[in-house]
């Protein structure tokens, strides 16, 4: 491995220390790259399956001959296919890269069938880095674990999500992953405001574009259109009116409509990269009713409350709280007023944003301390059917001195 490669190897003491703490050799994943937790400790992305393991450096044997040094405490080592053989050793960050051939994966499978013959390779892998025991996350594939199980090697899982708090805390080049993909959201989003600023009002209210009605569909493809020309791309997004929009996860459907709140919240994913952007705007063709513009201020000003208390000498709980006073102190009622609410602000305030649109930290009851390099959401917002709803998002980076906002789209509720 490469210099060059081991300096793109996330920091693992933490996972080396909790190995430390349980007394097992490894931590093992059998998942594609669709796992973020897969695709962060193997830096590898493959659409089938593959196993990585993390060897501590007290574990791992002098066979392996590339243990790393510092920060890391142990080794990544992976077992692959013969087709991903060749891309896994030039793009993981893996101090060593294995093919299922090495282990005689053929004469295993005619022996014992697929998979049993697949288990025994995995075994024979895991002795070969002096592994016995090994710790894995909680929806480890049952089979595999049996399997091994059965082959005497030991497998515990782990409930603290140690891999996933590590990847919480992001390094440079990681953030600017984020930062590109945010470029590209802002990029999308002024297409979607443009229709509908370019939009006419026809009847009942229903807005046109051209001759057509200018439906929730006709925007996402806007949207997405837009991020593919920017090399990102998204599963699904939010283009809700009305209604819909009183649902904070409606994906919004059909002709939107004049003086009614247009919740637009889009989620992109760099391509290349595989990180994540998140902004919310809400947008009103026409004129608002006065309810809807107290809406809008009121999630201004509680956005700002909640940027405000951003810090590492802070929690998720204490920014989602800061939150919560503003809404209450206008009248609204909040999960934290009232558990029971099904209208007002009814979600937290917010989450962390990388590998996954939704990850840790949590900005929420409950919410841990932030710390420096963490990549977050603060997302206020105010939801009713006879209203409509009203939502603003941005997503900011946490600092030693508070934070970085990372959103430059402004906010205006009336398109002009």
């Amino acid at each position: 491995m490469s210099n060059a490669d081991h300096d793109r190897r996330p920091d693992l003491s933490a996972l080396a220390s909790f190995l430390d703490d349980e007394d097992a050799d490894g931590y093992l994943l059998d998942a594609a790259s669709d796992s973020s937790d897969q695709r962060y400790l193997s830096g590898f992305d493959a659409p089938d399956p593959f196993v990585s393991v993390f060897v501590r450096d007290d574990a791992a044997g002098s066979n392996t001959g590339e243990s790393s040094t510092g920060a890391n405490q142990g080794s990544i080592h992976l077992l692959v296919s013969g087709l991903e053989y060749g891309r896994a050793r030039t793009e993981s960050h893996a101090a060593s890269v294995s093919r299922l051939a090495d282990f005689d994966y053929r004469e295993k499978r005619d022996t014992y069938g697929q998979e049993k013959g697949r288990y025994r390779v995995l075994a024979d892998f895991l002795d070969s880095h002096d592994v016995s025991s090994v710790t894995v996350p909680p929806r480890f594939p049952v089979g595999t674990a049996d399997g091994l199980r059965e082959l005497d090697v030991s497998v515990a899982p782990e409930y603290d999500g140690v891999l996933t708090e590590t990847r919480a805390t992001k390094t440079p080049a990681e953030i600017e992953h984020v930062r590109v993909a945010q470029r590209a959201n802002e990029r999308a989003m002024a297409a979607a405001e443009g229709l509908l600023a370019e939009a006419t009002v026809g009847d009942e209210g229903i807005l046109y574009h051209g001759d057509e009605p200018l439906s929730s569909e006709r925007v996402k493809r806007e949207i997405e259109s837009t991020l593919l020309a920017d090399d990102h791309a998204l599963d699904e997004t939010i283009v809700a009116c009305g209604t819909d929009a009183a649902d904070p996860h409606d994906r919004g459907s059909g002709p939107l409509v004049a003086n009614e709140p247009i919740i637009i919240d889009v989620f992109p994913r760099g391509k290349a990269s595989n990180y994540h952007a998140d902004m919310t705007r809400t947008f009103c063709v026409g004129e608002p009713s006065s309810e809807i513009e107290r809406r809008y201020e009121v999630t201004r000003k509680a956005l700002r409350a909640g940027l405000d208390a951003v810090s590492p000498d802070t929690t998720g709980e204490a920014v989602h709280d800061a939150v919560c006073d503003v809404y209450e102190e206008a009248g609204y009622a909040t999960l934290r007023s009232d558990e029971r609410t099904e209208t007002g602000f009814i979600h937290s305030t917010g989450h962390g944003v990388g590998l996954d649109v939704h990850e840790l930290p949590r900005l929420s009851p409950g919410g841990g301390e932030l710390e420096t390099g963490q990549v977050i959401t603060i997302e206020p917002g105010l939801y009713d059917p006879a209203v409509g709803g009203v939502r603003i998002e941005d997503l900011v980076v946490v600092t030693e001195e508070g934070y970085e906002n990372l959103a430059e789209y402004p906010k205006s509720l009336v398109v002009e």
